[in-house]
């Protein structure tokens, strides 16, 4: 499963169309009950150049491990939605 969306290297005067885009979005989709989905906004260190390495699956991601194995830093903004599946109209 991939991430909703990733994107490195975005221009500090200019949005995200601007970056490296690492993952493509995906439309959050709970199978079951209330799913938390959060954003992190990491800046990256200038003169320090190195590749972000996205995380394999979303399944037991670590936003400390990921920002560690990354050399990011702490986060400098966060925001999250919950999700729930859509039940279906019931038929009479």
């Amino acid at each position: 499963m991939s991430f909703c969306r990733m994107v490195t290297d975005i221009p500090g005067t200019t949005d995200a169309t601007f970056g490296k885009e690492l993952t493509s979005y995906e439309k959050p989709k709970p199978d079951i009950g209330i799913h938390r989905y959060v954003f992190v906004l990491f800046k990256q260190e200038k003169g320090k150049k190195h590749s972000i390495t996205p995380p394999f699956s979303r399944d037991h991601f670590n936003t400390r491990t990921f920002s560690a194995q990354n050399y990011l830093g702490a986060p400098v903004a966060a925001a999250f939605f919950n999700a729930r599946r859509a039940t279906a109209p019931r038929r009479r």
